[in-house]
């Protein structure tokens, strides 16, 4: 084994604390030096540390759906980078080697025991949100039907080699965006995430000692395995399978099923995504690796909430998504709606099949979407472009014997609002309503969580872009309770004899807006759990 035996579990304990602070502290590098609202105010990026075999080692607590696909894209850059040096940096985009979506941009970087780069420690990474990176829309969330359409694709490349910035791709990058200093200054935050994570593992090598900090990055991945293990073990052993489906693929109104069979086979979680739809021409296809992060997390919601999440939790999951359904599409199929709402689905579809094994544990659906909006246009007060981007909470399900909590992100989703006095500082808008959703949640014997009313008033002309679900298909309830109430998005327009007007607008829309005109997204409830009283 791997070492273990040669670890006590006080001093496990602390090392995982100490890997797990690095990544915090990279965190907070690339929040507090980064330039967009998106990562600064929403927290929209997520730092993990990895062996050198790249397997993931630590993670801070923060973007589900960046956090379980992240290590296929350091394999991506250990494939196509290999040799390393110091100083060098790798970033990629691309979802087709590990990717989410093309707004999410990873930045990779090995770490050596010192500067003469004999031995290799491992790596440190960040993913982080771009709010534009250039497509057929303002914020490169479009209503797209190939990947081209959605922004610059970034394969893995040396944007630093040797400590020495490749000015010539990055002018290729920036020159391919609507805001190039925003994603300038958001790049080199990464940059100096990764390099306080360099500094910090080092320094952690140095107070441990080389052999027993592999020592140690091993005990801890067994330790998650373990952890990982014992909670499958809680689940009855069987199958249970469950279906759901997605509005539509905002090119045809035809729903989009998904469709999942757990088996639990002693410490062994199969999931099969056998019966799921086909991909379709729109944006909500995922690759294989998101779908593999939304069955990573779910697992992880049944271990203990002090439980490490490593490369050692992947060991006991085994994932069967067909080759060219909306669960694993082939390149290059358009996929930024897939990474933040068919991810949602996949969630609410595994907990669905888990409530027949775990009825006393597995909550009611929560609002099963993230809410999506871009905006863009040109900034009346500067002249400049602007590229806004924001997600949205809702309820989430009741649980047994408690309600759901309101306005609240859900599953794969983990970040902040925007801030309304960041938002109108940083964008020619107005918050004109900013409120719970009251009565949206589910009745039950423990009730829904309560969506959020969010209006937006613009004060240019602009282009928008919804990517919303749960429009048409409501959060279902469990055990007796109710559904939660569908989203609705509407846009309030004035006539030319001053009446105002509401025009009800599909799940997901491009449309353009004038000064004057309002946005309205009432975002969905969460499911109740167990008969109303």
């Amino acid at each position: 084994m791997s070492g273990e035996a040669r670890v006590d579990p006080i001093s496990l304990a602390v090392f995982a604390a100490a890997v797990s602070a690095i990544a915090e502290e990279m965190g907070a590098a690339l929040q507090r030096s980064s330039y967009s609202p998106n990562i600064k105010e929403r927290l929209d990026f997520s730092c993990a540390i990895f062996d050198p075999a790249g397997q993931m080692l630590a993670q801070a607590a923060h973007i589900p759906a960046h956090l379980g696909s992240m290590p296929d894209s350091v394999r991506a850059v250990i494939e196509h980078c290999a040799p390393f040096a110091p100083g060098d940096v790798v970033v990629l985009n691309d979802p087709y080697l590990g990717g989410n979506h093309l707004p999410d941009i990873t930045m990779v970087t090995p770490v050596f025991l010192d500067d003469s780069g004999s031995v290799l420690l491992g790596y440190v990474a960040n993913r982080a949100h771009h709010a534009d990176v250039g497509g057929i829309s303002p914020g490169s969330m479009p209503i797209a039907t190939e990947l081209y359409q959605e922004g610059i694709i970034i394969p893995p490349i040396k944007l630093w080699q040797r400590g020495q910035l490749n000015e010539a791709a990055l002018a290729l990058i920036l020159r391919n965006v609507r805001t190039p200093e925003e994603r300038r200054g958001d790049l080199l935050a990464q940059y100096a995430a990764n390099r306080t994570g360099v500094r910090r593992v080092r320094e952690l090598v140095a107070r441990y000692g080389f052999a027993s900090y592999q020592a140690l990055s091993a005990a801890l991945l067994d330790y998650g395995e373990r952890l990982a293990r014992a909670a499958i073990c809680q689940i009855p052993p069987g199958s249970y399978s469950f279906t759901d489906y997605l509005d539509d693929d905002g090119v045809s109104a035809e729903p989009v099923a998904i469709t999942a069979t757990i088996t639990v086979d002693g410490e062994v979680l199969e999931v099969d995504f056998t019966g799921t739809s086909s991909e379709r021409p729109g944006s909500i296809n995922t690759v294989e690796t998101v779908t593999k992060s939304a069955v990573y997390y779910v697992l992880r919601c049944l271990m203990p909430e002090d439980a490490p999440m490593n490369h050692g939790v992947f060991r006991t999951v085994r994932v069967i998504a067909p080759v060219g359904t909306v669960v694993n599409a082939r390149p290059q199929r358009a996929v930024a709606g897939g990474n933040v709402e068919t991810s949602q689905r996949i969630v609410d579809v595994l907990f669905g099949a888990l409530a027949t094994a775990l009825p006393d544990v597995i909550p009611a659906a929560s609002q099963g979407t993230m809410n999506n909006l871009t905006i863009g246009g040109r900034d009346p007060r500067t002249g400049t472009p602007f590229a806004y981007y924001e997600t949205m909470g809702g309820g989430m399900g009741a649980r047994p014997g408690l309600d759901g909590l309101s306005g609240v992100h859900v599953h794969m989703s983990n970040t902040r609002n925007t801030p309304v006095e960041a938002l109108e500082y940083a964008y020619p808008l107005r918050v004109v309503r900013y409120s719970m959703r009251d009565g949206s949640g589910g009745r039950g014997a423990a009730r829904g969580g309560d969506g959020l009313v969010r209006e937006l008033e613009f004060l240019t002309s602009a282009e928008v872009t919804l990517l919303t679900e749960r429009r048409r298909f409501a959060p279902w309830g469990l055990q007796g309770g109710e559904p939660g109430a569908t989203g609705r998005n509407l846009l309030i327009t004035h006539l030319p004899d001053g009446r105002e007007q509401e025009v009800p607008l599909r799940g997901k829309q491009r449309l353009t807006v004038r000064p004057g005109d309002r946005l309205r997204i009432e975002t969905p409830g969460g499911g109740g759990w167990g008969t109303p009283h």
